[in-house]
This record gives structure tokens, sequence and C-alpha cells, in this order.
């Protein structure tokens, strides 16, 4: 009798970014292969500050308690027993941040490793508030993204937003603590709407303890899928910031093909998780919004933020120039210049220049 016998074979393909990883990858795969554990223990660390970034990473490659091996001016990998961590880093105009992936074989050595990698930033370390704009686009391979760090160092001034009662700072924390998911900002050009999300993902900053992340995207294409949407429900996320959204916003009845995958998302797994979805438009009424996103119990407010009157603008340019009176009194002299017109926050700002 002869039998018949199938061959099976499996295999796995890993694609790696560069030495680290493939050195990462195959280390691992060998200690799976021979039933032990390499590097069961996993942290994150992420930070800025105010130093140049070369500076900081030789400090760091030179440090005689690991070895490392530089890749070029902004990455390095450091290997040592028990301990192996990715570096990345880039720079801004007044600073440097960084990314640090560590593995290592025990808790104590993982927390060694982030006290010794931040000793060597020392006082020159950020503790400001910041928060990282995770830029989405479309390429001819798909969605791809980009990370934006930004210090949340914004002054928001209640004078700015006459229409919110209670002022912003009450108003920010009522909505991150409200169940309700969307929030809708709406007014002409330069009133403010920009500066009002950058304070609320300030303030989610501030309450982890660590950068907010904020899911951004210009690319009317990348909205077209579920992919984007997907990414958002399923990773690290907390908030969806759509900016000059006339497009999504606009009532489905007249072809908006965008909202309805917002308006899913808006309820179920995203208000459980505390997500917020932040909209800001520049449609000039109430009646060009779909009422499906703005109805109470997932919209938790829809501001109209407007121009200043000429009072009001007098009265925010002399509190922002605190105590400067030549700033105040150029700004003066601009809006008494047209008295009767209305000014935006950005006139303002460029007024006190």
């Amino acid at each position: 009798m002869k039998r018949n016998e199938t061959m099976l074979s499996t295999g796995i393909t890993n694609r790696v970014y560069g030495l680290p990883q493939l050195v990462w990858s195959n280390r691992v795969a060998r200690a799976v292969e021979q039933g032990m554990s390499c590097y069961p223990i996993y942290r994150k660390l992420h930070f800025a500050a105010r130093i140049e970034l070369e500076v900081l990473l030789d400090a760091i490659a030179l440090d005689p308690s690991w070895r490392v091996e530089r890749l070029n001016s902004e990455s390095l990998f450091i290997d040592a027993e028990g301990i192996f961590v990715m570096a990345y880093g880039g720079r801004k105009a007044e600073y440097c941040s960084c990314v640090f992936y560590i593995w290592a074989a025990d808790v104590a050595k993982a927390e060694g490793a982030k006290e010794r990698i931040l000793a060597k930033a020392g006082s020159t370390r950020i503790t400001e508030p910041m928060f990282t704009i995770d830029w989405n686009f479309v390429t001819a391979e798909g969605i791809d993204s980009a990370e934006i760090e930004e210090l949340a160092t914004d002054v928001v001034h209640d004078r700015a937003y006459p229409e919110i009662a209670g002022g912003v700072h009450a108003f920010i924390a009522r909505y991150l603590d409200a169940k309700e998911t969307v929030l809708v900002l709406q007014g002409p050009p330069g009133t403010g709407k920009t500066r009002l999300i950058r304070a609320i993902l300030a303030e989610i900053s501030r309450r982890k303890g660590e950068p907010a992340r904020a899911m951004y995207t210009g690319d009317a294409k990348a909205l077209q899928g579920d992919a984007l949407f997907v990414k958002f429900i399923t990773g690290e996320d907390d908030a969806f910031v759509m900016e000059d959204a006339d497009h999504v916003m606009k009532p489905r009845a007249d072809g908006n093909d965008h909202l309805h995958r917002f308006l899913t998302i808006a309820d179920g797994v995203v208000r459980s998780q505390g997500r917020k979805i932040v909209f800001s438009t520049n449609l000039p009424n109430v009646g060009d919004l779909d009422e499906a996103l703005v109805r109470p119990g997932r919209c938790f407010a829809r501001l109209f933020v407007r121009k200043l009157t000429a009072a009001e603008a007098q009265a925010l340019a002399a509190e922002i120039a605190a105590g400067d009176a030549e700033k105040a009194g150029r700004a003066s002299r601009a809006f008494n210049a047209e008295a009767g017109r209305g000014r935006s926050l950005a006139e303002i700002y460029q007024a006190l220049q």
C-alpha cells in the first residue's frame, strides 16, 4: 500500500530597518529557537533637551558602562550585558528630541539604563509639556506618517475667547472629563482655533505625564479608506485633529463621503478609551455642519470663535504686553487706525511684535 506524504514547510519574513533592528531580531530569533528568554522587559524613553543632539549622543556613546555603535549623527545603538537599546534623535531650532527603545533582561537593568541616559541630559532636559503630531499622508505605497514634536508653551488668554464662559482652562478640563468625544471649533481664519487645539493637547500631556499624541491629516485621500481610522482605534494616539475640515463636516446629503467613518469611531471604542476628536472649520454658518456630527451625546460643544471688538482687542493686547508700555502703545495705535473693524487673534499678536 502506497502512502502519500506531504512535506509542510513554514517561513517567516521580517522586514527590518537598519542594522540595530537586524541585530536585535537575530538575537531574539536565536533565543526563541533555543528555548531561552533574551529580552523579556521593554521600555520606551522619550524626551527633549536644550542641548545639541551630537553633544548628547556623544555623551551617551562614550559612557564606559556599555558598548555603542554610532550609525550616523542622529542614531546609535547600545549593547551591554542584558541590555539592548536603539536610539534615534532629531533637531529642532531650540532643542533636540530623542527616543530610546530599551530591551532588557530584567526590570532593574531597564530602569538603570533609563536613569543613565537621562543623566546625560541633566538640567538641559525639557520639563514643559510637549505633544507629538502623528501626521498622516498618502504615498504611492499607501498611507505613511511622520512624527512632529511640539513644545506646548503657548499662553492661552481667557480674553481671547470671550464666548467661552468660565475661562479656557475650565472649558478644556470639562471637555477632557466629558463622555462626549467630538469638539467643533468654528470661525474665521486667525481667530485662535489652532491655539486652542494646542492648549487641549498640552493639557492631555499634563494629565498623562508624557507627551500626548495627536493623529493629524490634511490629505483628503487618506480619509477615503478605513486604514487611518483603524490606526486611530488600535494605536496610541490620544486625539484625532482635523483642521480646516470644511470638506469633512458638510452634510452627507451634499455628497460628503468622509463623515460616516468619523461618526462610527466617535462612539464605542474611542469613547470608552477617552480619546477625543477635534474639528476646526472656517464654514461660516451653523447649518453648514452635518447634524449627526454635532448631536448631543456625541459632540461636547460647537464653539464659534469670532473676531474681537476694538475694545476687546485693546484689553487683550494690554494683557499680553504684560506691562510693556511700548508694545501696548504700538498695538493701541494700530487698532485706533480702524476702530470699527473686528480683530483676529493673529492680528493682535502681529501688532504686538
